[in-house]
């Protein structure tokens, strides 16, 4: 039969279950001197399965789909594409799903109530027994189950998040602290703990519903155990799934954020016109991300950027509200242009001058969104001396600009001083050359329009830089994708 399935193999596919059973009925009547009790094939998607049977001797023969299909294979064939990676941030929102405390009891209740007494035991005793410890065990399950998989989702998930989103849960989770003063890992150790007191406390009345002398007693027992369970849920495993239900709210509102598509942040002081600038060069009306932590949000807006054929950058323009978000533009459809994209621009809270552990959630923000993000870098400085703020002053505005520019060094950069119109400290200006060596600045002004189509050009210039990176990276994760 050996030689039979090997030539069976090569052929086509619906030829080769024939073939295969054909074989296998000739095999089982050869052998007369047992007895043929059962034959079956079962064909299946991903594999064929003859399970024949002769006498008291049961053999089962698979052959896998897989290696049916690579046997007869032509050269021709192209390997299947993996899978693309998520081009969103968006992992928070795939955090496990959290039910709340009086769902989970409902829940637990009714899985209780479905556990019907075993009729076929005639004894009274034994089938109250049963009936007693099956549902204290039902119940004990619905209960701890949900608490095992929140527990283990978390961590799962929590490691599979991107960098970035891993500093916004950690400031959410910090800000949370700061109000309760309970952090994740407390509330997930409190959740774990209270896991392990029910399945005890349900073993425990199992064990009495058992060992009750009368069916009355094992009655009393499956009563008095369900409610004393229920107890301790809402004693040791209420609060904190309760807490993690908060958390988890607050989490899923994190806006995601594109990583394949080039970006622009705005860094600067606070009050020193980032909001204004990312209104005048990107969307009139720009996206607010509104982060958990904080009642201050991310202002982004939008440039379409279109690219020639030899994919240098050809312009940039606002993108027309009225078109849908799937529709390419009339200039990529005539063919004015190869194709186009929406780059994003990103106003960031402001930054103070101090060490890093003692900067509030925002500035970490801003922070991980130069180091984790696919950005270019604005820095923009006031030096009229009007921001506003003693901690926005001139000098300190120079001194972050050293201090991010040297943490940074390797980021596509753009150099603003804006309210020009407004005028300028004396001196601050030599001290801005001296500090940029050579290397250019803009001057701008909003409000008179000065400076603004010489900062979209440079916008365009940073976009392409990050553009020629994120390209690149692609094609390592290609080549990194492919089967060896």
């Amino acid at each position: 039969m050996g030689s039979e399935l090997s030539r069976a193999r090569e052929l086509p596919r619906h030829q080769y279950s024939a073939q295969l059973f054909s074989a296998a009925m000739r095999t089982g009547c050869r052998r007369r001197s047992f007895l043929m009790s059962a034959f079956a094939l079962m064909t299946c998607v991903r594999s064929f399965t003859v399970v024949y049977r002769v006498g008291k001797v049961e053999r089962a023969i698979r052959f896998h789909q897989k290696r049916f299909l690579s046997a007869t294979a032509t050269a021709s064939e192209a390997p299947r594409s993996q899978k693309k990676k998520s081009s969103n941030t968006g992992g928070l929102r795939r955090l496990p799903v959290v039910k709340a405390p009086n769902e989970l009891v409902a829940r637990a209740r009714k899985t209780a109530y479905k556990v019907k007494a075993d009729s076929n035991i005639k004894n009274a005793r034994n089938r109250a027994r049963k009936h007693g410890a099956e549902t204290l065990n039902a119940m004990t399950q619905a209960l701890c189950i949900p608490l095992r998989d929140l527990v283990n989702g978390y961590k799962t998930e929590w490691r599979r998040l991107h960098p970035f989103e891993r500093v916004v849960a950690d400031l959410t989770a910090r800000a949370r602290q700061k109000r309760d003063g309970l952090t994740l890992t407390t509330v997930l150790d409190d959740i774990h703990e209270a896991r392990k007191e029910l399945l005890e406390a349900g073993k425990d009345w199992v064990a009495r519903a058992k060992a009750a002398e009368t069916a009355r007693e094992a009655g009393e027992a499956m009563q008095e155990g369900q409610e004393r369970l229920l107890d301790l849920f809402e004693e040791l495993a209420a609060p904190s799934v309760s807490q993690i239900l908060t958390l988890q709210r607050s989490l899923r509102s994190a806006p995601a954020v594109r990583l394949d598509t080039p970006a622009v942040v705005l860094v600067g002081a606070p009050n020193v016109g980032k909001s204004s600038i990312v209104r005048a060069i990107s969307s009139a009306t720009p996206e607010v991300n509104n982060y958990p932590f904080t009642t201050r949000g991310m202002t982004l807006g939008h440039v379409e950027v279109f690219w020639s054929e030899n994919e240098a950058i050809a312009k940039a323009v606002v993108p027309d509200a009225k078109r849908k978000p799937n529709q390419p533009s009339v200039e990529v459809v005539t063919g004015r242009y190869s194709f186009s994209q929406l780059c994003q621009v990103m106003d960031s809270p402001g930054l103070l001058v101090r060490p890093d552990d003692e900067r509030n959630e925002m500035e970490a923000l801003t922070l991980a969104a130069m180091q984790h993000l696919p950005t270019a870098v604005m820095y923009v400085m006031d030096l009229s001396g009007g921001a506003g703020d003693k901690c926005s002053s001139v000098k300190d505005q120079l001194k972050l600009r050293r201090e991010i520019r040297a943490r940074f060094p390797r980021r596509p950069w753009i150099d603003v001083v804006s309210k020009y119109d407004l005028g300028f400290e004396d001196g601050s200006l030599e001290e801005l050359e001296e500090i940029l060596d050579g290397e250019p600045y803009l001057k701008l002004s909003i409000h008179e329009d000065i400076g603004v189509d010489e900062l979209r050009t440079e916008v365009l210039r940073v976009l392409g830089e990050v553009r020629v990176v994120l390209d690149a990276m692609a094609v390592v994760d290609e080549r990194s994708a492919r089967p060896q």
